[in-house]
């Protein structure tokens, strides 16, 4: 089993502060991790292309793109909002960020990799079709997603999104579409303050209690999410892998570990492999405790090339 780890220099240009929780180091506890677990000669690198303006516009409004093409600076920070800011490699590591799951859902598609991994930031579920919000300035999962439908006629794909935060932009952007059922795990109430409910049958939001372990996510993933993805019988799934529900990150109250990770990642693989010829695409949303993450991604990798 191949799988691809897609990323590219500009995404670890891209910061917002020196104290700023989303740092470049992210990208280097991941891949220190897999070098650590002698996984990379497992794994085939690809740089990220740049998303282009057909690909952002079918998720992003066309002011939107505007608004952060005129926002990016030549120096300094911009501000888009409290949480989220720009400097001069932003505006490139964002549309590599999003170019990554568009080339990540060819590779998968055209069968030259089983599944692929996006190693890249900007992050991007927090992102609706016109705002940008938590550390996300286009919406990658979105982007890859939007391009399997049109340039592969999908009829049925699938987003799991396991970040300690509500994939908020993700549920906005395809909230009246049904071809695409999102599955969402996070903790509640927390930030964004959103996701209680969906008002729809293929949008799963399953919210989570502060302090609840891995042996409560593992039940409720079970009883919420498999039945709804069983029936959904996606042809393509997708991942929105935060890793910042693991027990040494901070900046949330969930306990998760390493082995929780790997445990959803196969079940996730299972539905995968049953409905969609083994066929996935996951790109890095959260996890901030550098250490946590690197262990946590590798385990979610190490489960994605079947080793």
């Amino acid at each position: 089993m191949l799988t691809a780890i897609l990323s590219h220099p500009a995404c670890a240009r891209h910061a917002m502060g020196p104290l700023h929780p989303e740092s470049p180091a992210r990208l280097t506890a991941i891949e220190d991790e897999l070098i650590a677990a002698r996984l990379q000669d497992f794994l085939r690198y690809c740089d990220a292309p740049r998303a282009t303006l057909e690909q952002l516009l079918r998720v992003h409004s066309a002011a939107y793109l505007d608004q952060i093409e005129a926002s990016a600076p030549v120096a300094g920070l911009t501000r888009l909002d409290p949480d989220t800011a720009m400097n001069s490699y932003s505006l490139e590591a964002a549309l590599r960020a999003a170019g990554a799951a568009v080339m990540a859902t060819d590779m998968v598609m055209g069968g030259e990799v089983d599944n692929a991994f996006c190693n890249v930031r900007p992050p991007g579920h927090h992102t609706t079709r016109d705002q940008a919000m938590g550390f996300c300035i286009f919406n990658n999962v979105a982007v890859g997603v939007a391009h399997a439908l049109v340039q592969y006629g999908l009829q049925r794909v699938a987003i799991v999104d396991f970040d300690v935060h509500h994939g908020n932009g993700t549920e906005d952007i395809f909230h009246d579409d049904p071809s695409v059922m999102l599955c969402s795990t996070f903790q509640h109430p927390f930030y964004p303050h959103s996701g209680a409910a969906s008002g729809n049958r293929h949008i799963i939001n399953v919210a989570l209690p502060a302090g609840m372990d891995g042996a409560g996510f593992r039940a409720v993933f079970r009883a919420r999410c498999l039945p709804a993805l069983e029936q959904f019988a996606p042809q393509m799934v997708f991942i929105s892998a935060g890793f910042d529900a693991h027990r040494e990150d901070d900046m949330a109250g969930l306990n998760l570990v390493a082995a929780d990770y790997a445990w959803v990642t196969q079940q996730v693989k299972t539905i995968a492999q049953k409905y969609a010829h083994g066929r996935i695409v996951s790109t890095l949303e959260g996890g901030y405790a550098l250490p946590a993450l690197g262990r946590s991604a590798a385990a979610h990798i190490r489960v994605l090339a079947g080793l």
